[in-house]
This record gives C-alpha cells, sequence and structure tokens, in this order.
C-alpha cells in the first residue's frame, strides 16, 4: 500500500506508524510495541521515501489516530492509507470525525469490500481508491501459515522473519 500511495498521491514521504497500544485490539494478543516498531523498520529499510515514526510507540496509554494527527503542523498535507477493510472499521474509532477533518483517506481495495460500500461510510469525493493489487496477506495470516508449518517465504521481508524468530515472536505474540 505505502508503494502504491506514494506514487499514486505523489508523496514526497509514507510514514509508517505502529500502534503503540491499539485500542481496539486489547482483547488480543499483540507483539510488543518496541518489537512491532523493530519490524517496521526492518521492513521499510533501504527505501528512501519510507520512514518509521515511534510518535505512538513511545506514547503511553491506547493510541488513537485523532491523537496522532493533532502532533502534526496544521498546514501539513495528511493521508491515512488503509485496506478497505481498516477503511469499513473507520466509522468504530475514537473521534473518527476528527481524523477526517484533519486528513484525508486512500484506500486501497480488499476482497469482501466495494467501493460503493465505502462510497456509502465516507462519501463521494471524502476518500481516494489506490489504484493496486488486492492482496489478502495479512499477519494473523502469516502466523497461522507458520504455526502450521505451510511457507511464509515472500509475504514478509527475510530481515523481519529471522527478527521474529530471533525473539520469538512465532511462539509468543505478546513477545
Amino acid at each position: 500500500m505505502g508503494e502504491v500511495a506514494y506514487w499514486q498521491l505523489e508523496l514526497d514521504i509514507v510514514t509508517f506508524m505502529p500502534a503503540g497500544a491499539p485500542w481496539q485490539k486489547e482483547d488480543r494478543d499483540v507483539a510488543d510495541r518496541h518489537h512491532r516498531l523493530a519490524m517496521t523498520r526492518l521492513a521499510i529499510a533501504g527505501v528512501p521515501y519510507f520512514e518509521a515514526d515511534a510518535r505512538e510507540v513511545e506514547r503511553d496509554g491506547w493510541t488513537y489516530t485523532a491523537d496522532t494527527l493533532s502532533t502534526y503542523p496544521d498546514d501539513e498535507e495528511l493521508w491515512v492509507i488503509l485496506g478497505a477493510d481498516a477503511a469499513a472499521r473507520l466509522p468504530t474509532w475514537d473521534r473518527h470525525e476528527e481524523v477526517l477533518e484533519r486528513a484525508r483517506v486512500a484506500v486501497m481495495p480488499r476482497s469482501g469490500f466495494s467501493r460503493e460500500d465505502i462510497a456509502v461510510l465516507f462519501g463521494e469525493g471524502n476518500f481516494v481508491w489506490l489504484d493496486g493489487p488486492e492482496l489478502e496477506v495479512s499477519s494473523t495470516e502469516i502466523r497461522q501459515r507458520d504455526a502450521a508449518g505451510k511457507p511464509i517465504r515472500f509475504l514478509l521481508p527475510d530481515a523481519v522473519r529471522t527478527y521474529a524468530d530471533t525473539v520469538g515472536l512465532h511462539n509468543d505474540p505478546s513477545a
């Protein structure tokens, strides 16, 4: 998504920002915030127009996109880049109206989510469809495939796989 957004939206930089304490996942085991930041940095290494931002990881308490967006200068044009699955859940986000006031939304197609469904949520003209392939790869699927002994090569960068193996994330997602 980052690559497609960079070129299609003519962005200066794409910032990847792992959530510090994602409040909507409080009932699930997620990898420690510092591990997620480290894996993000490894995944985007070598791409000059990608950066990892630690501001949510370093924040105490639950992290909310509205709070994060408010840390940017008012004159900076911001985009929130989401898969259609995440875009469909945006109305459940805390203060989602503030998110939509502060940033434009770019949506990557995902199977099971039609353009009409997303347009109903946002209204025509309030979001942009990214012109990219529907890649149906999730971290959950990668973990499940790995646990079942199925190949995950090419589903995540080798450096991320090595890191996850080294710190034991495949065995303990909350590590």
